[in-house]
């Protein structure tokens, strides 16, 4: 008997959607084949054609829920296939459901989440629509005053936390933080190696080279501080109002920045690159693109 690994059961779960228990019990039956087990999963359970080895979900939904008191605020991403299920009823509500559940019990571990309902519901819209589904990330932000913004696409979403203020300020300042992704908050949020691969990629700039050491370092100096003010949130011109930067914009309305979430669909996911025109000329017999 073929021994039946988690590695083949992970597969086999993830081409055709189905429950941990039945891909397992196909694949004893199978005796450890994945392609069988597919095959006889097809007969036994109405399975439609299982999705390619490997087929990567990166589009998907971003969406955001925050409590009515705006104290505290869930952002969550949910993956499809194709952007054309992406913008499915079926899709979106499912996505919203486990938004709805992620908030009530104030849970953003997935695999805990995923638990029971949600995965059978889950499971269920992946035979229905024929696509691989996944919950990829649920982030919990909390603040005197949070608020939320969800681009019209629900590609980009971000949540930011203040310790004062108006939500509505809070909701705008989220909006220029899904515009213009800033990696960190505040210039001191910078983690230091990110600041040293900075300083390394200055130092090998054209104009650097001959000049004495101290100019280097002085020009050095005057780059990173421009290079920390375009990345960081509170330093960047306000999207609404260029004139005034982020900072100071929370700083009028009697606030500081306590942290911000922004998440962008299929962000850091390494997608499947096809080569179509090679694919068709292959099945055509030619060779030739």
């Amino acid at each position: 008997m073929a021994a039946i690994t988690a590695a083949m059961v992970k597969e086999l779960r993830e081409r055709t959607g189905l429950g941990m228990m039945e891909c397992k019990k196909a694949l004893v039956e199978a005796e450890g084949s994945v392609e069988a087990a597919i095959e006889e999963l097809r007969k036994s359970s109405g399975l439609k054609a299982a999705k390619k080895a490997g087929r990567t979900a990166a589009e998907g939904v971003s969406l955001v829920k925050i409590s009515d008191d705006n104290t505290v605020a869930f952002i969550l991403e949910v993956n499809s296939e194709t952007d054309f299920v992406a913008r499915d009823d079926n899709f979106v509500n499912f996505a919203n459901d486990v938004l709805d559940v992620a908030f009530e019990r104030g849970e953003t571990d997935v695999a805990k989440l995923m638990e029971g309902d949600l995965e059978a519901k889950r499971e269920a819209l992946v035979q229905k629509i024929g696509e691989n589904i996944t919950v990829r990330r649920i982030v919990k932000v909390e603040g005197p005053v949070v608020g939320g913004y969800v681009h019209n696409t629900n590609k980009i979403a971000a949540v930011v936390a203040m310790t004062a203020g108006d939500p509505e300020i809070a909701r705008d300042v989220a909006m220029h933080a899904a515009a213009v992704n800033p990696r960190v908050g505040k210039p001191e949020d910078m983690p230091a190696e990110e600041v040293e691969k900075e300083k390394d990629i200055i130092k090998a700039q054209p104009d650097m080279e001959g000049k004495p050491a101290e100019i280097v370092e002085k020009m050095m100096g005057g780059r990173i501080k421009k290079f920390l003010k375009e990345n960081s949130l509170v330093e960047q011109p306000f999207v609404k109002n260029p004139d005034q930067t982020v900072g100071e914009l929370l700083k009028a309305n009697g606030a500081e920045l306590v942290g911000f979430v922004r998440l962008e669909v299929g962000e850091g996911i390494e997608k499947e690159e096809v080569d179509f025109a090679a694919e068709v000329a292959a099945a055509a017999g030619t060779g030739k693109a």
